[in-house]
């Protein structure tokens, strides 16, 4: 790449660094997580648009000390390659001057970067790294850095995270818990991607041409694909039916004869890499089994609806359904947690937290318990499977209840989700 446009594109960037302290910004809970005093890559992995680089612009700007920056999302490095990257460094001195720390920006679109970071790390740099696919971490990072990175893993805006950027008020009196859940009403249609936060009229046409970009950018370069428009109907498909449990048997005949299961299922892997969707698996004690019969979510509600073309109709259950596991992953991930659905013949119950093998709490989900059948069928279950695996940690998050029910010696606790979205963590503390 030519140097003197090369060095345009840097200080360009360099400019826009120079604002980011004037910004309102949303503090993120991720941001304990970084390291600066390890010599290890901070890694940041989450779905496009979701905050990744403010994420780590405020945690470069808390520590107060300078940093050079690359954005490799700039339509002008699109034709930067693996050999360009010494070039780019030389550059980065000239305009940064000396620096020992580097942020580079959604680097997965270079290749050999992984090389590159791994070089910068033996001599002395501290290197932050964004990305928008999952492989970053399972291929690239692991094979060519063995274990010299710190993963951050970053979902689009918790609910908690919405409230306090919107100023949303605190406490239990009258006020706040109408104005909060008139919040998470809004919350539960336009979910957590930041620029449909601060702008919800935006959503129609925002959402479209994001989906469109993770596949077109993140998805198609990297893979190859060239049927994109059964990979498009798939998306559209698995997003109208979210959530729901993957036959990729079923889904290559809804496809066309032509669409094999396989095909179907690399798809679906890439999808998940990508990080428009997320899945969990059914729990069972036996691994062959757990890892069948995988359950898929959208990594935000508002992509269930926001579409053209789109089915997926107004179902409070599934989004509320969607955003409790987002809220279980955030709180529980880093910390060695899992978490699965529960199925068989006494019914199901959304999510089983374990550690391990240990049951910790079990969590059933449902916008509203008022029809007398919904709420005996789904405490019941929860009962029932709770009895079943032994665990007295039982919750059912609801849309606007609260209640305690105290039955057969078992204790559970109905939460309105837009309490529990912005409670303390009792997830993390579970011994």
């Amino acid at each position: 790449m030519d140097r003197q446009k090369l060095q345009q594109v840097v200080e360009d960037q360099r400019e826009e660094v120079s604002r980011w302290g004037t910004r309102k910004l949303c503090q993120r809970r991720e941001q304990g997580a970084f390291c600066f005093e390890s010599e290890l890559a901070q890694v940041v992995i989450g779905v496009r648009r979701s905050g990744k680089s403010t994420l780590c612009s405020q945690a470069l700007l808390a520590r107060g000390k300078p940093f050079a920056y690359v954005n490799f999302d700039d339509p002008r490095l699109a034709a930067l390659q693996g050999e360009d990257l010494d070039e780019l460094l030389q550059v980065l001195y000239v305009v940064y001057g000396a620096f020992e720390t580097l942020f580079l920006d959604e680097i997965q679109n270079i290749p050999e970067w992984a090389l590159f970071v791994n070089r910068l790390l033996r001599e002395g740099k501290q290197v932050l790294v964004t990305g928008s696919n999952a492989k970053l971490l399972s291929g690239e990072l692991a094979t060519h850095m063995t274990g010299r990175y710190l993963p951050i893993e970053l979902f689009p805006l918790s609910f908690a995270e919405v409230c306090a950027f919107k100023n949303v008020e605190e406490g239990l009196s009258t006020r706040a818990v109408g104005l909060r859940q008139r919040a998470f009403e809004d919350y539960l249609r336009w979910g957590g991607f930041p620029e449909v936060v601060k702008r919800p009229e935006l959503a129609p046409r925002y959402l479209p041409a994001l989906l469109e970009n993770i596949l077109t950018r993140d998805i198609q370069p990297r893979a190859g694909i060239r049927r994109m428009e059964t990979l498009r109907l798939l998306t559209q498909l698995l997003l109208d039916t979210a959530p729901t449990c993957l036959n990729y048997q079923t889904l290559a005949q809804r496809l066309g004869s032509a669409c094999m299961p396989k095909t179907v299922q690399h798809y679906v892997d890439l999808l998940k890499r990508a990080y428009l969707l997320i899945g969990i698996h059914k729990y069972d004690t036996k691994s062959a089994l757990r890892h069948r019969n995988e359950k898929v979510y959208p990594v935000d509600v508002a992509l269930m609806h926001a579409r053209p073309d789109t089915f997926a109709g107004e179902n409070l259950g599934w989004r509320l359904e969607t955003i409790v596991l987002l809220e279980l992953l955030r709180r529980t991930r880093s910390v060695g947690r899992d978490i699965y659905y529960y199925r068989d013949a006494s019914g199901e119950v959304d999510f089983v937290l374990c550690q391990g093998r240990r049951v910790l709490a079990l969590y059933q989900v449902s916008y509203s318990l008022s029809d007398p059948r919904v709420r005996r069928r789904e405490l019941g279950t929860l009962q029932r499977v709770g009895a079943k695996l032994g665990c007295d940690r039982l919750f059912v998050i609801t849309g606007f209840e609260r209640e305690t029910v105290e039955k057969e010696n078992q204790t559970l606790h109905l939460l309105p989700a837009s309490d529990w979205l912005i409670s303390p963590l009792p997830e993390e503390t579970f011994a």
